[in-house]
């Protein structure tokens, strides 16, 4: 298996290569941390547990903030993920029915904003593979393209985009650096979630299709961190986050 400096070495030297995945201007654009963990108490169980409320939630953020986006979340135990049994079970381990201990680790960097804004491809790739993951709180709508650079294979995994831009897709189909590669999706078509873009690396796909974790258990964290390094390396954009008051 490639080594993870390997991947993360190439992305670092190759950084002025990549396409913005989102539409930020450094320049004139704000972006608001947002803590999704326990010590964010403002998120109360009664806003995660809606997701009409939870929208507004995010929305007021940016809003008093005047900010474009939200962003944040790698490799950040989230408390949030409790709205969801999804997370409570192992749904990509093969055995099922025994008590797991729940997945609560993200492994992509999310980046919240309004409904339909366009997502772009950071560089040249081709379809790997789609899929409307149709969970309460899963990814619903999901792209995953494949990329090469300086001989090295990796995927980037773009999570809760709309369903149209499922439609006449093919694995294999080629998409160039800086197309349109979908939308923020609306909530019955992102797994019941505010508008976002969930946006991960990902070094070995392991014979997934369609799908692959983008939440993790705590003791495999290493693991999984391993395989999937920080997306802004390619996304560039947290370097312009601030958690304002």
């Amino acid at each position: 298996m490639m080594q993870s400096h390997t991947l993360v070495n190439t992305l670092i030297k190759r950084r002025q290569l990549f396409n913005k995945v989102v539409p930020f201007n450094a320049g004139n654009d704000k972006l608001f941390l947002i803590d999704f963990t326990a010590h964010n108490i403002a998120l109360t169980d009664d806003i995660l547990t809606d997701t009409g409320k939870f929208t507004e939630y995010i929305e007021n953020l940016l809003k008093v903030s005047h900010c474009k986006y939200g962003i944040g979340g790698y490799d950040e135990h989230r408390a949030v993920y409790s709205r969801s049994k999804v997370f409570d079970t192992d749904k990509y381990a093969a055995k099922k029915g025994a008590i797991e201990e729940p997945r609560r680790v993200h492994l992509g960097v999310d980046i919240w904003g309004l409904l339909d804004t366009p997502v772009y491809a950071p560089l040249g790739g081709v379809v790997h593979s789609f899929a409307f993951n149709d969970n309460y709180g899963d990814y619903g709508a999901t792209i995953i393209l494949q990329h090469q650079l300086d001989s090295v294979v990796f995927h980037t995994l773009y999570g809760h985009l709309s369903l149209k831009d499922l439609r006449h897709l093919k694995e294999g189909k080629f998409m160039s650096q800086g197309e349109v590669v979908g939308h923020f999706g609306p909530p019955h078509e992102n797994g019941q979630w505010p508008p976002h873009l969930h946006f991960q690396v990902v070094k070995d796909m392991r014979v997934m299709k369609g799908d692959y974790p983008g939440v993790c258990k705590f003791s495999e964290r290493a693991h999984y961190l391993d395989n999937c390094p920080d997306p802004d390396l390619i996304l560039q954009m947290m370097q312009y986050a601030k958690r304002e008051n």
